[in-house]
């Protein structure tokens, strides 16, 4: 007989860990005790040495769905302590906090089944969970992971629930959000002036629903605004309500037949859209139509994946619009109170619930690319779940860029990037993102050593940085925007060597003082080189040509030698490029885009950024040839003159728009293909990353990696994070690591200020 101590490492809390240990101990008959602990599960057993471990070697195979095990550390003792039997020991507090938690995971199969069985004591009741399903991150106050640090803990549990939570053959045994109609969440419904209404709340919102109202759902980690799709009046009165003029709706799917009726899916879009993150899958629609829901060819599509949301969309319901619920540029909304003031006259009911929502998350949102998510926004369903290093990583805070802002922390081998917390234009959006970043330090036990941030000296992001470092004494490293892109993309994909990074995106602070974003990088994380770029584009009036789309037409024509007298203030425009007044440049592929969707007329204005590209990839044919391809330089430009000229005689000569815009995708791919080449050629590098949120283009992701392939290179794309903005913080912390491993003990020299 020997005592063996087993500490367990990884997602091991809220995910039905101990439950099945105690029942695993039972095949095994052994003795002994099992604790949360701040640093994950500790183990202790006793029983013949190769009965233990066989136990061991078991435990991977057979934890439950949500577990991860990154680590198991064994040791054997031949001093015994006699254990009358198992048992589970309350939680253990220690001083240094390593656990990990569990996203939010949508609705299981048991409780769905349970949810529509009359003979349930749960039946219909909106907040049915177990170990296997249910809010996990969003109601997460601290750890260890237990009731009393939830959102649950106002809720105590009856006894009915009490003999489950107890019972170790039951499915909710030591389930924390455990509850039932008696004892748990208690579901409302009041109408546009706030005012409670009696009756079946789930009743009383389908009934608005159904006259073509909007209504606001509390979800897991936000509120969603809902309306009927099949109402084109009813979509037109939220997208002026919310001032969402344009941009795509997301939609809520009954289930996949629903999914299968508006839009085509493959086998492998499918497993992603009924996984268990249940995130939103941009999909081809199946018919060009419903344009007051997208009016590019995809739609966005996701399943419910809360019991709530189930209960919602019966068969009057096979979709709904279910878009998140805030103002415009504002965090999504999560508290009552705040719902009922922010929505007041863009809500006609509230469908709301008394259990806090204690962490904002919203929607995850993705393509299917080669069979896995290809993220364009990462958040519920996937966050907090970190990316593992193969090295160990000091504590590093790395805040991110402006657009799409995230934040990345590290603790020893694990990068954590936080949930989507939007555009960092106003004080509400700063505020979420502060106290986020607190909230991951609290969670994880981090307390940087170092700050890192974009060089853009007016991202909010980098006062954050600036603030927090002379407030506290932290060091702060400022990453140029480009090459964090490239540090993540490597990051992202576990590489640490040079290579060629292909990073086209809107805007990112140049090295030079101008705005970049057609780059093509040769570098690493300790540095890197612009070895070729696109020509300069004058943005007339500065910032106002990301919004209004034929001042950058007007500069691609003017500069191109063709006509301008389409542009209705051209004479304006041309003052302003004469005297060299707010005309900055910008080598940014998103601008690029932007000035071919208004020279083809497909969009003058924009009411949301990147429009311009979304709509230019929409209207795309398959076309055949393409535009010529003029590189000279160093950096090594693309000269897109000569391609405006081509593509305007064209257009001029009635060529249909559809087959311009796939001849400027066709060029853009020689493009890509004749930089890397070049770079090859100079420096014998076989190896190309993509990133930036050009990449968000998928006719460029479907048919670039192959072409590079084909020519000899190892193409490298996102994976765990998100190509664009959002996933850049992960690029500043490798960069920043390493940096500290360049200055070493001396975090106070010349590479770092702390002011």
């Amino acid at each position: 007989m020997e005592r063996a101590i087993i500490k367990i490492h990884g997602i091991v809390q809220g995910v039905g860990f101990r439950p099945f240990i105690h029942r695993l101990v039972k095949d095994y008959g052994l003795r002994g005790f099992i604790q949360n602990t701040s640093s994950g599960v500790t183990l202790e057993l006793e029983g013949e040495r190769a009965v233990l471990e066989r136990f061991v070697g078991e435990l991977p195979r057979r934890a439950p769905r949500l577990a991860l095990i990154e680590r198991v550390e064994t040791a054997y003792s031949a001093q015994l302590s006699h254990f009358p039997d198992f048992e589970i020991r309350g939680s253990c507090t220690e001083a240094l906090r390593k656990t990990l938690i569990s996203p939010d995971a949508a609705v299981c199969a048991d409780c769905r089944r349970e949810l529509f069985d009359p003979r349930d004591r749960r039946y219909r009741y909106p907040f049915i969970n177990c170990t296997n399903c249910g809010p996990r991150f969003t109601i997460i106050r601290d750890i260890p992971y237990d009731r009393a640090k939830t959102s649950m803990q106002k809720f105590p549990m009856c006894p009915d629930c009490e003999r489950e939570y107890h019972d170790i053959e039951n499915r909710r045994y030591h389930a924390q959000p455990d509850c039932c109609p008696v004892c748990g969440p208690r579901l409302r419904y009041l109408d546009a002036a706030g005012r409670e209404r009696a009756g079946d709340a789930i009743a009383l919102a389908q009934k608005t629903l159904l006259g073509g109202g909007v209504v606001a759902v509390k979800g897991l980690g936000g509120m969603h605004l809902a309306c009927r799709c099949d109402d084109a009046a009813a979509v037109r009165r939220l997208r002026q309500r919310k001032q969402r003029d344009e941009r795509p709706f997301a939609l809520m799917c009954r289930d996949l037949d629903a999914a299968r009726a508006l839009c085509e899916l493959s086998a492998a879009e499918e497993a992603v859209l009924d996984s268990p993150q249940k995130p939103i899958v941009l999909l081809k629609k199946r018919e060009p139509g419903l344009w007051y829901l997208s009016e590019n060819g995809d739609l966005g599509l996701m399943l419910p994946y809360t019991p709530l949301h189930i209960l919602l969309m019966d068969e009057r319901f096979p979709a709904l619009v279910m878009t998140s619920a805030n103002l415009s540029d504002q965090p999504i909304i999560k508290d009552d109170a705040d719902a009922l003031k922010k929505l007041s006259g863009v809500a006609d009911g509230f469908l709301l619930h008394d259990r806090e929502i204690q962490t904002r998350c919203d929607d995850s949102l993705c393509w299917v690319l080669d069979g896995a998510e290809y993220f364009a926004r990462r958040s519920r369903g996937y966050v907090p779940f970190p990316l593992e290093m193969a090295r160990t990583l000091p504590p590093i805070l790395a805040c991110g860029a402006e657009q799409k802002a995230s934040f990345c922390l590290s603790r020893g081998s694990h990068v954590f990037p936080s949930q989507h917390i939007g555009d960092l234009k106003n004080m509400d959006s700063y505020e979420h993102y502060a106290a986020q970043i607190r909230h991951f330090e609290r969670l994880f036990d981090v307390v940087p050593a170092l700050l890192v941030h974009d060089k853009h000296p007016d991202y909010l992001s980098t006062l954050y940085a600036a603030e927090r470092g002379a407030a506290e004494k932290i060091p702060a490293l400022a990453v140029q925007h480009h090459h964090a892109h490239l540090a993540a993309c490597m990051a992202d994909n576990g590489l640490d060597q040079k290579l060629i990074g292909l990073v086209w995106d809107g805007v990112g602070y140049g090295e030079d003082g101008t705005s970049w974003g057609g780059e093509c990088l040769i570098g690493d994380y300790h540095g890197f080189t612009r070895f070729g770029s696109i020509r300069p584009i004058p943005l007339v009036g500065g910032d106002r040509a990301v919004k209004e789309l034929e001042r950058i037409a007007f500069a691609l024509l003017r500069e191109s030698g063709c006509e301008t007298g389409e542009i209705p203030a051209a004479e304006a425009y041309e003052k302003l490029l004469t005297a060299k007044l707010s005309c900055p440049l910008s080598s940014g592929m998103g601008r690029l885009f932007d000035g071919v969707a208004a020279i083809l007329g497909l969009k003058r204005r924009a009411s949301y950024e990147g429009q311009g590209a979304v709509l230019l990839e929409a209207a795309a044919t398959e076309a055949e040839g393409e535009y010529s391809v003029v590189l000279a330089g160093a950096p090594l430009r693309f000269d897109w003159r000569e391609m405006i000229r081509e593509l305007v005689r064209e257009r001029d000569a009635g060529i249909p728009v559809g087959e311009i815009a796939g001849r400027f995708h066709n060029t853009l791919l020689r493009v890509a293909l004749a930089l890397c080449r070049a770079a090859r050629e100079q420096t014998g590098l076989n190896d190309v990353a993509l990133s930036g949120g050009s990449f968000q283009n998928m006719i460029l992701m479907r048919r670039l990696p192959p072409l590079l392939e084909q020519a000899g290179f190892r193409v490298w794309k996102h994976r765990r994070v998100s190509c664009n903005d959002e996933g850049l913080s992960l690029g500043q912390l490798m960069i920043a690591q390493a940096k500290m491993e360049e200055t070493e003990n001396d975090v106070s020299g010349s590479a770092f200020k702390t002011d």
